[in-house]
């Protein structure tokens, strides 16, 4: 399969080259370890990109298209798959990838159908066969199997789940060159955001907290998730959820970790009252240390976790949050 590379889809927050970009391009890195001599090029989007594209190349990328207008200020996904379109038809890249975030998972499945190619969603990992053809590992049966896919399309499109692959360390010595895309984009937008709305948050964003203590079903109610908190202000960490736990009001959304949740990468995850099912596990299953507390000793969260307690959480969680303040006084 002939190529010229990979093409990363690069997305800004806040003015500033997001973090799922940053994971994007170490994985185009990684791939292009195994194709010698072709580049990795990130495509950028938006007013003011110079700083953005620089960080960009510090962190592994080789090539940065730009598409400079004010146009992209709310990143119309319509604008940015045209913009994708022309990147990809000026650069010919072998493959194009992106992170799984609401940008993408609306912008790469319609630049796969223009390009008349295949997508593979919710990657958990990327590679080259002896043919060099992209293999992607993906979830199926809700998170039961992984299954890995040889992208026989051209170019291969695909996105990876957050969380999967930490950026580079940047390199300020790096140097690349930065490329100019022409886009015509008269009559190419159709829809338009109406309002946006942020949803303010406390303390540590869920996705980067090293700390985690979610709670699921069997705490019953809203009203344990408050001692969650607790112990998660002891740890300096975050409080998650279970999809359950939010689908019946207990917490917002926000909270949720799983499949259709966050993914989250923390160095400790505490559940409690989580049965572990597939759907929840595809969500943390790449934390550092699982620790389950659960009445239910069949439960399959015993199976994911390295440290289990067996038994009533309103029993077991208070005299850990008095062990900690013992150990922590």
């Amino acid at each position: 399969m002939a190529g010229n590379g990979i093409l990363v889809i690069g997305e800004l927050a806040g003015g500033a080259l997001a973090t799922s970009t940053l994971e994007a391009i170490a994985t185009a890195r990684g791939l292009a370890a195994s194709l010698p001599g072709e580049p990795v090029g990130v495509l950028l989007t938006g007013s003011g990109l110079a700083d953005a594209a620089q960080t960009a190349i510090a962190h592994g990328a080789d090539l940065v298209y730009t598409v400079d207008s004010p146009a992209f200020e709310d990143a119309p996904s319509d604008l940015l798959v045209a913009a994708a379109h022309a990147t990809v038809a000026q650069a010919g890249p072998r493959s194009v990838i992106g992170t799984k975030t609401l940008v993408s998972r609306d912008v790469l499945p319609r630049l796969a159908f223009r390009l008349g190619t295949a997508l593979a969603q919710d990657c958990t990992a990327l590679a080259v066969d002896d043919q060099e053809r992209l293999l992607a590992t993906r979830p199926t049966y809700g998170g039961n199997a992984q299954a890995t896919i040889a992208c026989l399309g051209s170019p291969a499109v695909a996105t990876v789940r957050a969380k999967t692959t930490d950026p580079l360390e940047p390199d300020a010595a790096r140097t690349g060159q930065v490329i100019p895309v022409e886009v015509a984009l008269d009559g190419v937008l159709k829809t338009r955001p109406i309002e946006r709305v942020e949803q303010a948050s406390e303390g540590l964003r869920l996705e980067d907290a090293k700390v985690i203590v979610s709670g699921g079903r069997g705490l019953g109610g809203p009203e344990p998730f408050k001692q969650l908190d607790v112990l998660a202000t002891l740890l300096g960490g975050a409080v998650g959820a279970s999809r359950a736990a939010c689908d019946a009001g207990w917490v917002s959304s926000s909270y949720q970790v799983g499949l259709t949740g966050k993914t989250v990468t923390p160095d400790l995850y505490i559940a409690v009252g989580i049965s572990g099912a597939s759907q929840h596990m595809a969500g943390c299953s790449n934390a550092k240390t699982i620790v389950a507390i659960n009445k239910d000793p069949g439960a399959n969260i015993f199976k994911e976790a390295r440290f289990g307690v067996t038994g009533d959480w309103e029993k077991v969680l208070p005299a850990f949050v008095e062990q900690l303040h013992e150990l922590l006084d």
